[in-house]
Formats: structure tokens, C-alpha cells, sequence
């Protein structure tokens, strides 16, 4: 299926206070939208179904904190399909990302969590911020969001849709939230939902989990079906030195769920790294 970038959705660039910027891994060409200023780089690592631009009210709230930079993940928004979609080629695109950015810290939403991990075990970083990453796996059961509902939400997104017909997915989020998403949900590549969601079965966050060094922080909603009590009690457990803070009255979509929590538990995860 061919990705659709609509002209309203390329419009709504107009109205973000950040600048398009382009990196390479290879042939693959990435898209990033920097907000600037001379602060430490915060670079944000959206999730599955979530286009850079989708996470413009995090990334504004952090400008007084350092320089944020949100990324288009391969095979979403403005930055080039991949051959491939395996966890490896997210965390290499993540360090071509990195490159020339002096000491940065990596926020990561849930596929983005995943990405934020695998970095961190990479290359060192500042710090990371890890928010509500999937920890289903091999022996662990499915991801709770099936396949077939994130490809019935991109067959609407492609055929148009509208913020009326997202909030009946997305009931609690903001106006401009539901009207990003039906605008910007058509960029991304059916193949790239495809496969993350499969790696989100078949690759195991608690392989890289444990080796992520400190200081990092563990988002999770109070909520959330993705980071159950059990997966955070294996989570504290198997990574002591990490820090885990509960996002109350929030599922796995945190920042969408409780903006006003969520975003202030992130700003308190990010001062003392900034």
C-alpha cells in the first residue's frame, strides 16, 4: 500500500515551532524536526502508529529544558520505507541520529521505549527516559493491541478519515491530538506496522533491558495493559539501578491519556540529565 502524506497534514508544519531537518544511515534518508536552542539535545523517539509531528505538545513543553528533537522513525511521516524493521535497524538509525549531537538524552514512547534501550546499550548517552515500552515477547504472550486493529485505523487513515472518527479509538485525547492523528496516521507504512508489531512478539525488551546503564528512568501508565505490575516488578528487578515512576490515571498513551502528569513525571525524569 502506498503511504499518503496529505497536504493538510504538510500544512500543519507551518504552525510547529521547529525546523525540518534530514540525516542519512546509509541511503536511508531521515526526517527530524529540531526545536533548537543551545541545551543539552533531547532527541524523542515516537512509537508504532506515531508520526514526529504527533509528539509536537511534548516536545514543546521541554523547550525550556534543552533542545528537543523528535524524530520520523523509518517507514513513518516524512522519513524514507526501509528494507527492514527489526530493532537493530531502529537503533541504527537512532545513532546516525546521535551523530554530531554533543551528550544527548533519548526519550522513547513505546516502540520508541524499545528504540531508547537498544541505543543506550550502543553508544553513551546523558541519559535515557524509556516511556511504557512493550514487554510482551517470546514465552511472554501477544501485545495487547492487535495487528488487525492498528491496520483497520491506517485503511481509514488512507481512505480519509477525521478527528470524529479517531476519538472513537481514542476517546480521552485532545482536539488536536485526534485531528494530527487522522491527518498524519496515512504516512506510515503498512509494511513498518507490520513488522514492529511482529518484533514486539518475537524480540524480548528484557534482553536489552538489563544492560541499559544508568541514569535512565521507566514511564509507566497506572493503566496501561502494555507495562503491567508484573512487568514492572520484573523491570525494577532486573534493572536495580533504573528508576521507575507510575503515571496515574494513564494507559499505555500516556501523554495523550494525562498530558498534565505525564508531562510533568517526564520533566522531573529529565531535569537532573539536563
Amino acid at each position: 500500500m502506498t503511504r499518503v502524506v496529505r497536504q493538510d497534514a504538510l500544512a500543519d508544519l507551518a504552525d510547529v515551532p521547529a525546523t525540518s531537518r534530514w540525516v542519512r544511515n546509509g541511503s536511508l534518508r531521515l526526517h527530524l524536526l529540531d526545536y533548537g536552542g543551545s541545551g543539552v539535545p533531547i532527541v524523542i523517539v515516537p512509537g508504532i502508529t506515531s508520526p514526529a509531528i504527533t509528539m509536537d505538545f511534548v516536545a514543546r513543553s521541554l523547550v525550556d529544558l534543552g533542545r528537543p528533537v523528535v524524530v520520523d522513525v523509518r517507514g513513518r511521516g516524512l522519513s524514507d520505507s526501509g528494507d527492514s524493521y527489526t530493532l537493530a535497524d531502529y537503533a541504527s538509525d537512532t545513532l546516525a541520529v546521535l551523530d554530531g549531537l554533543d551528550d544527548p538524552v533519548v526519550v522513547g514512547h513505546s516502540m520508541g521505549a524499545r528504540i531508547a534501550a537498544a541505543t543506550a546499550v550502543r553508544r553513551p548517552l546523558r541519559g535515557t527516559v524509556v516511556v511504557d515500552p512493550p514487554m510482551s515477547g517470546p514465552g511472554r504472550g501477544p501485545y495487547p493491541t492487535t495487528l488487525e486493529a492498528f491496520l483497520g485505523q491506517l485503511d481509514e487513515a488512507v481512505r480519509g478519515t477525521d478527528a470524529d472518527e479517531v476519538a472513537r479509538s481514542w476517546p480521552r485525547w485532545p482536539r488536536r491530538e485526534q485531528e494530527l492523528r487522522a491527518r498524519w496516521l496515512s504516512s506510515c507504512s503498512r509494511t513498518a506496522i507490520a513488522e514492529t508489531h511482529r518484533g514486539f512478539e518475537s524480540e524480548d525488551f528484557f534482553e536489552v533491558w538489563p544492560a541499559v546503564p544508568a541514569p535512565t528512568t521507566l514511564l509507566y501508565g497506572a493503566d496501561s495493559p502494555v507495562v503491567t505490575a508484573e512487568g514492572a516488578k520484573e523491570a525494577e528487578a532486573t534493572n536495580p539501578a533504573a528508576s521507575l515512576v507510575e503515571i496515574p490515571d494513564a494507559g499505555h498513551m500516556v501523554f495523550w491519556d494525562n498530558p498534565d502528569d505525564a508531562l510533568r513525571l517526564l520533566r522531573e525524569a529529565l531535569h537532573p540529565l539536563v
